[in-house]
């Protein structure tokens, strides 16, 4: 059986545009007598759809898509995510669906039957779960076909809450001889390597060839790599995608022996890229589709500060768009060192990109002037620093609304964290790019840039080792206010990521000190974030609609004093 997988890039709600991508793959296959195409999971809406699923007519549209669809299938088999209606009357009103279609007609549907509700998914706010897990007969061959969450059962990045049910372990004892799984998984920086672990190990224990298609291309702040994989029953990889972009791979399978065959070349692969790598091609696939699909603008424009954030923002820009398609603008002040403009004029001059300077000494200057009579008898402090970054913010957005340009945020995670930015200043924008990278990795993806992907400078040097400052008062260094940055990403990496407690992060050697400041800074800086622009999520937990925290709250302060109250009762003991 001449099977293939091939990964598509839907635009959420763009029915039209998504019909036209599957029709063509559909079109394709039946040419190259493919026997079974498999297509991602809710490929004719998009994932995550979210409450377009409330609205009737997007739901009867897409149950009129669904027989389009069926009817122009031929003799190659095809399975593709859809919604499909819940007929009882009873639960929620559509299901997740794997629709399986041959000769005009639907052989069999298939519904989701793990529904995740942690991290950025809320499938059970939609869809109700499937109950049955019974294998489907393609070409006289029993297959288990699983959606998404189906074949990840208990093996995520981080387990929120167990499942009873396996289905794919269950569909095997049901008699399917392979496992089929149609997916929209969101990228992660460690996803290649525990996808592929986890795909490998079900493949083994079942001893069953499992086949993996997954959605590529950007939604929001949700990145898809694609990244579709084949194994034998003994849990050998036989064939993998490309990463970040459409393909497709065909596959020889042998019913009978169960041998997996590759037809399409792809052992180039078969490697697991660096983190860095795939960090910096999800972050130019972010921004490319967010432009192209969102519609917003054809050009972005950033400021350039001669740091390193907005070194590494405007890389990423200039590959998703084209330095025709970069403005950058430099906007020194009296505190600005003699490299904020020099290194951002080199950069540029590196990239192609057009560099604007516009000073803010006499605008600042202005500023104080009108508030000095309210500031009387007061000392210099964050209110006249935070000025500085929102006259910055001003001067970007007012190009940005008068040549129609989108403003793209340069912040980390690791500012964005502690609150180490300005509301209305430097955290406006329409995209923040790098909002999901500490900062650590930023300067890790920068020296991979010069060393691997260009083979030349074209970060200067003198970015990548000046000491990171944000430039508002003499003299400053980012040093005077938070940790080290080693130190500092590794609490957060604990904190947000791996959900470690105060102690376990203590006991690794940090100071308890340190700890502590960082706890309460992250915790009291959710307002901050709440109204930061959509940031592209790179990491297994990131800022965003995957990390709900309330802004009103009383837990970080009295955790704490709890902390030392068994402190105090435990030393009196």
């Amino acid at each position: 059986m001449r099977i293939r997988l091939e990964q598509l890039n839907p635009t959420i709600g763009d029915l039209s545009g998504n019909k036209d991508l599957i029709l063509k793959a559909i079109q394709k296959a039946e040419q190259d007598g493919i026997e079974l195409l498999l297509l991602p999971e809710l490929i004719t809406c998009g994932y995550p759809p979210m409450d377009l699923l409330e609205r009737e007519i997007f739901r009867e549209l897409l149950y009129e898509l669904n027989e389009e669809i069926i009817a122009a299938t031929g003799d190659t088999t095809v399975i593709f995510g859809s919604i499909t209606k819940n007929m009882s009357g009873i639960g929620r009103k559509i299901y997740n669906s794997a629709i399986v279609a041959q000769h005009g007609e639907e052989m069999a549907r298939v519904h989701k039957a793990l529904l995740p509700t942690y991290d950025v998914f809320d499938d059970l706010r939609y869809f109700e779960p499937g109950t049955e897990f019974e294998p489907v007969i393609i070409n006289g061959f029993p297959f288990g076909i699983t959606v998404c969450e189906d074949i990840w059962y208990n093996d995520n990045d981080i387990q929120y809450h167990i499942y009873d049910k396996n289905p794919a372990d269950i569909l095997a004892k049901n008699g399917a001889q392979a496992i089929i799984n149609i997916s929209a998984s969101p990228f992660n920086k460690d996803k290649p390597v525990t996808r592929k672990n986890m795909l490998q190990k079900h493949a083994k224990n079942l001893g069953l060839p499992l086949f993996y298609v997954n959605s590529v291309g950007a939604q929001t702040e949700l990145i898809f790599d694609g990244d579709s994989l084949a194994f034998d029953g003994a849990g050998s990889m036989k064939a993998r995608s490309k990463r970040f972009e459409p393909d497709a791979f065909d596959i020889n399978f042998n019913p009978q022996s169960n041998e997996v065959e590759t037809i399409t070349d792809v052992e180039a692969n078969f490697e697991n890229p660096s983190k860095e790598q795939v960090m910096f091609e999800a972050l130019v696939l972010g921004v490319r589709d967010y432009l192209q699909k969102s519609g917003a603008a054809e050009k972005v424009i950033l400021g350039l500060s001669g740091g390193i954030d907005s070194a590494l923002t405007a890389v990423i820009a200039k590959e998703a768009l084209g330095a025709e398609n970069v403005i950058a603008v430099t906007m020194p002040s009296e505190f600005s060192s003699e490299g904020s403009v020099s290194d951002s004029e080199k950069l540029a001059h590196n990239l192609g990109i057009e560099l604007k300077e516009i000073p803010i000494k006499e605008i600042y200057e202005a500023y104080n002037s009108a508030l000095a009579p309210h500031f009387e008898g007061t000392n210099f402090g964050v209110a006249e620093e935070n000025l500085q970054s929102r006259t910055r913010g001003d001067l970007l957005m007012a190009l940005a609304n008068k040549f129609g340009y989108m403003l793209l945020n340069t912040g980390n995670k690791s500012e964005m964290a502690v609150g180490y930015c300005t509301l209305y200043g430097d955290m406006a924008g329409g995209l923040s790019v790098i909002s999901d990278v500490y900062k650590t990795e930023v300067y890790e993806i920068s020296r991979w840039l010069n060393d691997e992907y260009y083979n030349k400078e074209v970060i200067p040097e003198s970015i990548l080792i000046k000491a990171p400052s944000a430039e508002l008062r003499p003299n400053q260094k980012d040093s005077d206010s938070l940790p080290d940055y080693e130190t500092l990403d590794t609490i957060l990496q604990y904190y947000l990521e791996e959900q470690w407690s105060r102690q376990e992060i203590i006991n690794t050697g940090i100071d308890e000190q340190v700890v502590d400041k960082t706890f309460r800074l992250v915790d009291l800086n959710e307002h901050k974030r709440n109204q930061a622009p959509p940031g592209l999520k790179v990491s297994a937990k990131a800022f965003g609609s995957g990390r709900r925290w309330p802004i009103v709250q009383q837990w970080t302060g009295q955790e704490m004093n709890l902390i030392q109250s068994v402190k105090k009762e435990n030393k009196g003991r």
